[in-house]
């Protein structure tokens, strides 16, 4: 480090926020009933978030496309952030543009995870399932 030019107080800057982020994810994974150094192994740790919201493990090969990844990576972030519970543009854009922010936000705070989200219907826009019938009318054979 003494052969940068950068100050120091850069260094110890990047160094907390770094140490930040690592407990950060480390304290996601284990909500997510994963351990918490599984966040810590590349490439692997990509392979629990994907199985943390419910996507397809060979999703991570797209991480090695150029844009592909870009687009996927943003799809992957905001399941993520569903699948604590975590469901406003607010917030998303936060996990965005400071996530060095909103990382811990979401692992030190009250959020808990819900499960896998990838891919759930709500009811409301299930438009597939048909009502069920309706009960039958019980007849009086008294009345015949």
């Amino acid at each position: 480090m003494q052969d940068s030019n950068l100050p120091l107080w850069f260094w110890v800057i990047y160094w907390v926020v770094l140490l930040i982020n690592l407990a950060s994810m480390w304290k996601l994974f284990i909500k997510a009933n994963r351990p918490g150094w599984f966040s810590i192994i590349p490439i692997y740790n990509t392979v629990v978030w994907l199985q943390i919201i419910g996507r397809p493990i060979w999703w991570v090969f797209l991480y090695f496309i150029p844009v592909v990844n870009f687009v996927f990576g943003i799809i992957i972030l905001y399941d993520f952030m569903k699948a604590y519970g975590k469901d406003n543009l607010g917030f998303f854009l936060g996990m965005l543009i400071l996530p060095f922010v909103f990382f811990p936000i979401l692992a030190f705070g009250s959020a808990q995870y819900v499960g896998p989200v990838a891919n759930k219907k709500t009811v409301a826009s299930d438009t597939s399932q048909t009502p069920p019938p309706p009960p039958p009318i019980p007849q009086n054979p008294s009345a015949m």
